[in-house]
């Protein structure tokens, strides 16, 4: 009896530990596949870009006869933040979704630099590779301070600029991610399961359902992306402010925000309307961080609006 219990006892605890390890695994194929599947639905191909200082994975869709739309995501996230807000454009323009330096398939490299200037100058070199001329820019917080910056930088290549809840300019009031940066705790950089479940909940009001498989094989990546990921936000907030600059942006410009922002406080849009007398702005009451994901049928028609109102001003 005793050698039995002992036997279930051992069982008990090997199969404990091996689910415990496997189960973020099998969250991960569910992610992957699931996000592939969205991708394939909405005529959307992976493919990788050699832009010479490295290989950029993106996706690519829509009608190539059309004008580009490049949307950009932000820091620690992936081009797939995008998809459901970017099948609302495939019948009217040619859509490019990258992974930025660091982020998603496309490699990180110690020492690589990801400062937003950096990360603008490798755009630069993916629409070389692709021989796109000028593109609607849009942009999510990094992806944003990104967007702004290259409007700025390469003005001749940039049609309109998106900007979604950016980074980049000073918060009259700090968000609780300020807040908690402040205290020296960065959430971004997480250490267990239960930090990211927290994280998570910071960066959308109405997050769309994730399985608790998905959100933990998550988890599991940004642990393991911990020191990555440090490196990439050091170089990210090394990057000067936009506010000197923006003055200086030639390209109509359009700025979404969620109220309920935990990551970059709405009274940023202050600072925006300030340096961009011309800039047109919404903000969705109830929305956090990531409107695309949110509400990605509502935000897509906001942006296809702005889009339609210069396209046809240009003509």
């Amino acid at each position: 009896m005793k050698k039995f219990l002992l036997i279930a006892f051992v069982t008990l605890i090997t199969g404990g530990l091996w689910s415990y390890h496997s189960y973020p695994a099998l969250g991960h194929l569910l992610y992957t596949a699931s996000m592939a599947g969205e991708a394939s639905i909405y005529g959307f191909k992976e493919r990788r870009v050699d832009i010479g200082e490295l290989e950029m994975s993106l996706y690519q869709g829509g009608n190539p006869e059309q004008p580009t739309l490049l949307m950009l995501h932000g820091y620690s996230a992936d081009k797939n933040v995008w998809l459901r807000f970017a099948k609302h454009f495939v019948d009217d323009y040619h859509i490019i979704i990258p992974d930025m330096a660091g982020h998603g398939d496309t490699a990180f490299v110690s020492g690589g630099d990801y400062s937003i200037t950096a990360q603008s100058r490798r755009l630069q070199g993916l629409l070389d590779a692709l021989n796109i001329n000028q593109v609607h820019i849009i942009g999510n917080s990094m992806g944003g301070f990104i967007s702004a910056d290259f409007s700025l930088s390469y003005p001749e290549r940039v049609l309109t600029t998106g900007l979604v809840d950016p980074a980049g300019v000073n918060s009259p009031e700090p968000s609780t991610m300020q807040k908690l940066l402040a205290e020296g705790r960065n959430p971004f950089l997480v250490e267990k399961r239960d930090q990211f479940r927290e994280f998570y909940a910071m960066t959308m009001a109405k997050p769309p359902w994730m399985p608790g498989v998905v959100l933990d094989a998550m988890a599991e990546d940004y642990q393991q992306r911990r020191t990555e990921l440090a490196e990439i936000f050091n170089d990210f907030h090394s990057t000067a402010l936009l506010e000197p600059r923006l003055a200086n942006l030639r390209s109509p410009a359009l700025l979404l925000w969620g109220s309920e922002d935990q990551l970059i406080h709405v009274s940023s849009v202050d600072t925006w309307r300030a340096a961009i007398p011309t800039l047109e702005i919404t903000v969705w009451e109830g929305i956090g961080h990531m409107p695309m994901l949110e509400i990605p049928a509502e935000s897509a028609a906001r942006y296809q609006q702005f889009l339609t109102k210069y396209s046809e001003s240009a003509q």
